[in-house]
C-alpha cells in the first residue's frame, strides 16, 4: 500500500522515534520533579527541545508553551486571548471582534463559531478567491475596523495554498492587532521567522513534520496576554497545567532540529515528485483540474478535481492500494462538502470530484509511478462502469 496522505499525518522519522523510546524507557523522569536528578534531566531535555523548536521558527525558547497539538494550541490562543480581552475591557459592552479566513482549519472555525454562538465575540470572515488566496488590500481594510484578533493559517491543509505571512503580520502590526498563525501544515516545510516577522502567536503540531502525535506547541510573544483554559497546576506559568509529555516533547524537538537541517533539500525533492505525479495524471485523465494556488502551494500538495467522477467512487476502489483522501482528516465521517472548496466557489461537480494527495519525504519515485498507474486505471474503469450503467 502506498501512503500519500502526509497532510493528515506524517510517519515518525526513525531518528525521532529512537529519541522518544530512550526518554520513555530510560530517562522517564517528571520534568516538574525538583527533588532529584531524574527530574533535573527531564527538565533539561524539555529546555533543549524548546531551543530546537525555537531555532526552526526563529523564536525565543521562552515563548514556547507545550500542548497536545495544534487543536489545543489554537483553542488556547483564541479562547485565552478573548478571556484576557474581556477581562481588560470589563463591562464596556463591546464584544471582541475576531477575523478569520473562510478556509481556516476546523480547530479555528469551530472555536470561533462556538464563541460567536455564546455571544462572546463578533466574527468577521475574510473571503478567498478560486485559488484560496486572500486580497491583502481587503485584509488591510478589515484590520482597520477595530479588530481584537486576526487568525490566518500559514498554509491550507486541503489545497495547499501558502499565505504571505510576513506581509499579513506587517498589516496586523500596523493596526496593532494580535495575529495568530496556524502553522500546522507549514512549519518544517516552508520558512517561518516568528520574531522577525512580528507574529503574535503560532501553533504547530509534531505529527505534521515527522514527529510524534499528541504533542505540539503554541509560541506566544512575551507581551501578549493569555488567560488559561485549564487549572490544576503551575506548570508552564499556569497557562497550560499538567505533567509534561517529556518523550513527546523531546521527539518534537528532534523533529524540528532535523527539519531545520533538511527542510530545504527535502522540499525541493518532494516538489519534483509532486510535479511528476501531476504530469502523469494530467496526461492520462482528461479534464483533470489542479486546485489551489499554482504559484504558492506546499511542495507535497496535489489537490485535484475530476469532474464527473465522484471522489467516493475513487476512494472505494483504491483504499487498499493508496492512502489518499477526499479532504481534511478533521472532517472525516462528516457527510458535508468541504468548507474550503465551497469558500473557493468551486462548482458542485469539482467539489464532488476532489481528491487530496500529499507527498512526503519518505515517498519514493517508484511509489509515484505506481500511484499514477493506479489512479489512471481506476478513473478509466469508473468511466466505463458509468457508461454501462
Amino acid at each position: 500500500m502506498i501512503y500519500l496522505d502526509n497532510h493528515a499525518t506524517t510517519p515518525v522519522d526513525p531518528r525521532v522515534s529512537d529519541r522518544i523510546r530512550f526518554y520513555e524507557t530510560h530517562e522517564f523522569g517528571n520534568a516538574s520533579s525538583i527533588d532529584h536528578e531524574w527530574g533535573d534531566r527531564a527538565e533539561a531535555a524539555v529546555s533543549h527541545a524548546a531551543q530546537q523548536v525555537a531555532d526552526l521558527i526563529g523564536a525565543s525558547p521562552n515563548a514556547i508553551i507545550w500542548t497536545s497539538g495544534s487543536t489545543e494550541s489554537l483553542n488556547l490562543a483564541i479562547q485565552g486571548t478573548i478571556k484576557a480581552t474581556i477581562k481588560t475591557t470589563g463591562r464596556s459592552g463591546i464584544l471582541p471582534r475576531v477575523a478569520i479566513t473562510a478556509v481556516e482549519h476546523k480547530a479555528v472555525l469551530d472555536t470561533c463559531h462556538a464563541l460567536q454562538a455564546a455571544g462572546r465575540i463578533e466574527l468577521v470572515e475574510i473571503p478567498v478567491d478560486a485559488h484560496a488566496r486572500i486580497d491583502l488590500n481587503q485584509l488591510d481594510q478589515i484590520c482597520g475596523s477595530d479588530l481584537h484578533l486576526l487568525c490566518i493559517m500559514a498554509a491550507n491543509n486541503e489545497v495547499g495554498t501558502v499565505y504571505p505571512i510576513e506581509k499579513i503580520s506587517a498589516i496586523a502590526q500596523h493596526h496593532q492587532i494580535p495575529f495568530l498563525c496556524d502553522g500546522s501544515q507549514a512549519v518544517g516545510k516552508v520558512p517561518i521567522r516568528f520574531d522577525e516577522w512580528g507574529i503574535t502567536m503560532l501553533a504547530l503540531s509534531g505529527h505534521k513534520l515527522y514527529g510524534p502525535k499528541g504533542v505540539g506547541a503554541l509560541v506566544v510573544k512575551r507581551e501578549h496576554r493569555l488567560e488559561p483554559l485549564m487549572y490544576g497546576g503551575d506548570q508552564q506559568h499556569g497557562l497550560r497545567p499538567g505533567t509534561l509529555n517529556v518523550s513527546g516533547i523531546v521527539g518534537l524537538g528532534e523533529a524540528c532540529r532535523l527539519r531545520a537541517i533538511e527542510m530545504e533539500d527535502d522540499e525541493h525533492v518532494i516538489e519534483k515528485k509532486r510535479d511528476r505525479l501531476q504530469h502523469l495524471l494530467i496526461e492520462k485523465i482528461p479534464g483533470l483540474i489542479v486546485n489551489g494556488n499554482p504559484d504558492h502551494r506546499l511542495a507535497g500538495n496535489l489537490h485535484v478535481s475530476i469532474p464527473g467522477i465522484p471522489n467516493t467512487a475513487v476512494i472505494a476502489r483504491v483504499r487498499h492500494q493508496l492512502a489518499i483522501s477526499t479532504g481534511s482528516a478533521c472532517s472525516s465521517g462528516v457527510e458535508a462538502p468541504s468548507h474550503v472548496l465551497q469558500a473557493m466557489n468551486l462548482s458542485e461537480d469539482m467539489v464532488e470530484g476532489a481528491l487530496r494527495i500529499s507527498i512526503g519525504k519518505f515517498t519514493t519515485d517508484d511509489e509515484i509511478d505506481r500511484a499514477a498507474e493506479t489512479l489512471n486505471s481506476t478513473v478509466k474503469n469508473i468511466k466505463v462502469a458509468m457508461q454501462e450503467s
